[in-house]
């Protein structure tokens, strides 16, 4: 038999998980956690592109760990790809958040514009199922590397950075700022 559970207070229906009963190892009542209140956007986008950035890695990093949790709840046991503490190693760094964060199939990349189409800098950090990371180069495309952690991840990506003082960032052409 099949049990379909909500999370406390979910009346939509979108946080909800199948459970088996014939599973003996799991719990018939796992609710997922609540959904995180993320950054308003458009408020953001009003005040300007460094605040978009800002709200922008905070929804990232909020959504991530949500999305984490959801996976340990779903799925305990199974590895995760360490996006969260990549995003927390590449928000720590002052250089890279200045840059507009934005995530593609897990690959954390860095834009110095807020919207699309992305003016990607310095190159890409790619979690693995086995807790390594992989650094790649934008242009030209190539593997940088493999390394261990994210902060050395991070590392090698702020090497790849432009050498100006600051990025620029800059809004979209959609966007009326």
């Amino acid at each position: 038999m099949i049990f379909v559970v909500r999370a406390p207070g979910s009346g939509n229906g979108r946080d909800t998980m199948s459970v088996d009963a014939n599973d003996e190892t799991c719990d018939q009542r796992l609710p997922l956690p609540p959904r995180p209140v993320l950054p308003d956007m458009a408020a953001a986008r009003s005040r300007g592109p460094a605040d978009v950035v800002e709200a922008h890695w905070q929804s990232l990093r909020l959504s991530w760990q949500w999305r984490h949790a959801v996976h340990q709840i779903r799925t305990p046991g199974r590895p995760y790809p360490g996006i969260v503490p990549l995003l927390e190693a590449a928000f720590a760094q002052p250089r890279l958040r200045r840059l507009y964060p934005f995530t593609s199939h897990f690959a954390l990349l860095f834009s110095s514009s807020t919207g699309y189409p992305w003016t990607v800098q310095a190159g890409s950090i790619e979690p693995l199922h086995n807790g390594r990371f992989t650094v790649r180069r934008r242009s030209p495309f190539a593997v940088i590397g493999e390394v261990g952690t994210a902060e050395q991840a991070v590392a090698l990506v702020l090497e790849l950075l432009p050498t100006d003082p600051e990025p620029v960032i800059t809004a979209s052409p959609d966007e009326h700022v």
